[in-house]
């Protein structure tokens, strides 16, 4: 028999439950509008660069329209992301939630100078082709770490020696250029932030639960933004890889 008293105590369960999604429903909706606005903006001044004079403050160009090389102004651009990305982690705990949003919107506006290059390397038909694409698997590998049950927090280590790996792969094949390495790397690349897509909007996820009302809310917010758009804008370019035109 259910008594009064485990009624109100169901009733009182049912609505702390559905407060809770709620709030997870809202900060996963502001996470996913930073990081698409972040993503609006990355695109619009990576095309107001590549079709404008603004192109030659950050690039050397010669009179075909072919980069030939970074001018010291694009060569600061280069690092000014990595520099934004370590200061909001490491500093942004102590800044207020305005300071934050205007640290994420500097880091996906020179990102934006940066991505400027594939307008100049692909085919627009094949650019806007391949973020489609991006789009719609990055969407499907989201929701993915969004309803899966299964734990993933033992796969960020191997993610991380992943990316690791890759980045010195990279680098050891600008070096010394090889055909299969080059075919090996957008490979890896896409397999590697596919799993970090899923990875990290899990991990966003469940960090909800340990910042929701408090100050940390908006900073966890930002940092969850940039992983994603990080995730996506390295997706794509890997994809582009396989799929792009070259000019």
């Amino acid at each position: 028999m259910v008594t009064e008293t485990d009624r109100r105590t169901m009733t009182g369960a049912g609505v702390e439950s559905a407060a809770i999604h709620e709030g997870l429903r809202a900060y996963m909706l502001k996470v996913y509008n930073y990081m698409s606005s972040g993503l609006l903006l990355s695109g619009i001044i990576a095309f107001s660069v590549a079709n404008s004079s603004l192109i030659t403050l950050f690039y050397n160009v010669d009179e075909a329209g072919r980069l030939v090389g970074y001018s010291g102004l694009g060569m600061i651009t280069m690092f000014v992301p990595l520099g934004l990305i370590l200061f909001m982690s490491f500093a942004g705990h102590n800044r207020s939630a305005g300071t934050m949003q205007l640290l994420y919107w500097l880091f996906v506006g020179t990102m934006g100078v940066g991505l400027s290059t594939i307008l100049l390397t692909y085919t627009g038909v094949s650019v806007a082709r391949t973020f489609v694409i991006t789009a719609a698997a990055f969407a499907g590998l989201s929701l993915h770490g969004y309803t899966t049950k299964r734990d993933l927090s033992g796969f960020g280590t191997f993610l991380l020696m992943g990316l690791i790996g890759l980045i010195i792969a990279m680098i050891v094949n600008m070096i010394w250029p090889s055909g299969l390495m080059g075919f090996a790397i957008p490979v890896i690349g896409v397999l590697i932030f596919a799993g970090l897509t899923v990875y990290d909007t899990q991990r966003i996820k469940s960090q909800y639960f340990n910042v929701q009302g408090s100050s940390m809310e908006e900073h966890a917010a930002v940092m969850g933004a940039v992983a994603l758009y990080l995730n996506f804008v390295n997706l794509f370019q890997f994809l582009l890889m396989f799929l792009g035109n070259r000019e």
